[in-house]
């Protein structure tokens, strides 16, 4: 076996083993379900961020909701604060990287809307900062992790742990989460 045939197993491996262990997160994902459907079917909308590669998964399930995941229907409301350079740049720039997620929870979030914060650690001092924020704004709050939730899963409603520590597993199975949240939301807007 070559190395990167060998190196693909071992992923594949990897990847199947925590995707097993995903029924432990049926209810907590059950409930967030149910609160992104509550909130959209309100008039509220779903707000997503996070850093890096969550960063990218904030803005691919907002897309999703916003344009379709697998159906037409009406656009839905959700918004990814990764997305504005000049908010992300002013705000770095004037008071740090640490709020710049908070900032945007305070001028943006409204009560009854869904926050999610994404943080494969559950550490992430700006995605912490925004979680407390959107508790001050009466928000729900709901946050994607990775094992140990950290900060992250103490300040949430509805806290998403994957079972694992390794980064890379934990983001693919927060996109594939998140897929099936899109979807069960969408059939209901069909």
């Amino acid at each position: 076996m070559s190395d990167f045939a060998s190196m693909l197993q071992g992923h594949i491996d990897g990847h199947h083993a925590t995707l097993q262990r995903l029924d432990e997160c049926r209810g907590v994902l059950e409930s967030i379900a149910e609160a992104w459907l509550t909130a959209l079917k309100s008039g509220k909308k779903i707000i997503f961020f996070g850093n890096g590669g969550s960063a990218a998964d904030a803005q691919h399930l907002a897309a999703e909701l916003v344009v379709r995941y697998r159906i037409n229907r009406r656009a839905l409301a959700a918004i990814a604060l990764t997305t504005d350079t000049s908010i992300l740049t002013a705000h770095s720039n004037d008071y740090g990287f640490e709020t710049v997620f908070s900032r945007q929870v305070e001028a943006l979030a409204q009560t009854g809307d869904v926050v999610v914060g994404i943080s494969t650690s559950g550490t992430s001092k700006n995605v912490i900062a925004a979680l407390k924020a959107a508790r001050e704004q009466g928000c729900v709050v709901v946050c994607f992790t990775g094992q140990n939730g950290g900060e992250c899963a103490q300040l949430s409603h509805h806290s998403y742990s994957v079972p694992s520590t390794v980064t890379a597993y934990t983001q693919e199975c927060h996109l594939l989460a998140g897929h099936v949240l899109c979807e069960y939301v969408e059939a209901a807007f069909k």
